[in-house]
């Protein structure tokens, strides 16, 4: 039992289960709090390579994603993508380097490179493992919903509970990799949606669903507020049989509290990130949704 329970430990100190529970240590507070360096080839992700998720240690919002991780012998942690709007780019003071940190809570993450042709996107966000923690991929969930204006959607769905991170984009449309001017044209047949990160084991797939039908007007047949049009329409995207059920399950239960349900329940065929002046949008503006807000249905 004493050794399980050791190995249980071992691996909740990896993973950061508990993470969020505990006060940053010495070395955390220099790297994050004080833009200090881990020393190279120390960190506990260097060479690590699991699937899954990395999230901010001092925030938990999502930061990059297992498959966007490479080997780049530097001794620290690469990735050559983060997750969209998850980190903010600043220059050093001699413009020398770029700094990186978290866009939600400014921790100190570490620095970006351009032009060292170690990958197709030939960028290399070089992070302190001490900066993050990591969500094993069985634990990290996903769900895909339009309500409206992204922004709105993103921003409410964000503060959740549970969720790790949101992201503004266009989903269900024939067109790859479109324009934000093209999805307003009415003609690409995308909806502006938002692709949700969750933690399965702090909150379940139809959970998200109902905080989603809570934050917008799900009746509304031509758009989503003043905003009108086929981009702002309600919609769920599934990615399997049980996320489609669950869909299916949440709908059904507003339909017996007696509310008229216009949201559509689609299978998920692309989802792509919009720009990036639209992700966080209201956290970097300072202004308040003006279409969605959350009334108490369930």
């Amino acid at each position: 039992m004493a050794v399980l329970m050791a190995a249980v430990f071992s691996a909740v100190q990896l993973f950061g289960k508990t993470d969020m529970d505990r006060p940053l240590t010495e070395i955390e507070k220099f790297v994050i709090e004080n833009k200090g360096t881990e020393r190279p080839f120390s960190g506990k992700f260097n060479d690590f390579f699991e699937r899954g998720l990395y999230t901010c240690r001092k925030c938990g919002k999502a930061l990059f994603e297992s498959s966007d991780k490479f080997k780049s012998g530097c001794g620290w942690p690469s990735f050559d993508d983060a997750v969209p709007g998850a980190v903010r780019r600043t220059p050093d003071v001699d413009g020398a380097r770029t700094e990186i940190t978290c866009s939600s809570c400014g921790a100190h993450l570490g620095h970006v490179f351009e032009g060292e042709k170690m990958t197709a996107k030939d960028t290399r966000y070089c992070v302190n493992s001490v900066s993050m923690d990591f969500i094993p991929l069985k634990f990290v969930g996903k769900a895909y919903v339009a309500g409206g204006c992204f922004w709105g959607v993103e921003s409410l769905m964000g503060d959740m509970d549970g969720v790790l991170g949101a992201v503004s984009g266009y989903s269900g449309g024939s067109v790859e990799n479109p324009t934000y001017r093209q999805v307003c044209s009415g003609q690409t047949g995308h909806l502006e949606c938002v692709e949700i990160f969750f933690d399965k084991r702090k909150i379940a797939y139809a959970e998200v669903l109902r905080r989603f039908f809570e934050i917008h007007d799900f009746s509304q047949t031509d758009g989503q507020g003043p905003d009108k049009g086929p981009q702002y329409l309600s919609a769920v995207f599934y990615s399997d049989p049980d996320e489609e059920r669950a869909a299916l399950s949440v709908v059904d239960s507003l339909r017996k509290m007696g509310y008229r349900v216009a949201t559509k329940i689609l299978p998920l065929k692309n989802f792509y990130p919009a720009e990036e002046y639209h992700q966080k949008y209201y956290l970097k503006s300072g202004k308040k949704p003006y279409c969605h807000f959350r009334r108490k249905i369930f």
